[in-house]
């Protein structure tokens, strides 16, 4: 129980991203969103090279057992597809979207595993469902609150990829990969498509 708490706690931590880039952009610091975009393409390939080390060359450090999951063991973390979706969200829309959808793993996964009951269903439950999906309306509003729909799409993005189960083969798709991208797609949809 404690190393998930840990782990929830990790999770939220990539909210400072959003954060870091809003008070830069607050403040005038020069945080443009094209460097902003660079510092994630590091994050993530950094996160990529951490895992390889890990996987490859046998990089055991004690803050691996804390922060991965028994199954992630011996296959690319939950961590590396977090960076990856979120530096994919970033390079692919802009900041009204990228971020929020950032803000729906960051905190909004954690809110709806701390709800969850745990159990490997195809289709989490209602109560999951609901809370994944409030959260990410209101984390998607104060982005998006010129079209209402968009806030809807966004959230209804992220609640698909946090409570339904995609199984390539005899793989199971992480939603740490999911959640931005499904969010951003979606909310992306409705701003380029539908007629407001």
């Amino acid at each position: 129980m404690a190393d998930e708490l840990k782990r929830r706690l990790v999770h939220s931590s990539g909210a400072g991203l959003v954060a870091l880039y809003l008070l830069a952009d607050y403040v005038d610091l020069g945080l443009t969103w094209p460097r902003f975009q660079v510092l994630m393409v590091v994050l993530a390939v950094g996160t990529i090279g951490l895992e390889f080390l890990r996987l490859q060359v046998g990089l055991d450090w004690t803050i691996y057992d804390k922060l991965t999951r028994d199954y992630e063991q011996n296959q690319f973390a939950g961590y590396g597809y977090y960076m990856v979706s979120m530096t994919v969200a970033v390079l692919l829309f802009d900041p009204q979207i990228a971020l929020p959808a950032m803000l729906m793993l960051a905190i909004g996964d954690p809110i709806s595993g701390a709800v969850s009951d745990d159990s490997l269903k195809f289709i989490k439950g209602p109560k999951v469902l609901v809370t994944m999906f409030v959260v990410s309306a209101i984390i998607a509003a104060p982005f998006l609150y010129e079209t209402p729909l968009a806030v809807l799409a966004a959230a209804l993005g992220a609640t698909i990829a946090d409570g339904v189960k995609v199984r390539i083969g005899d793989y199971i798709v992480d939603d740490n990969l999911t959640i931005p991208i499904y969010a951003g797609l979606l909310a992306w949809l409705v701003l380029e498509f539908v007629p407001l």
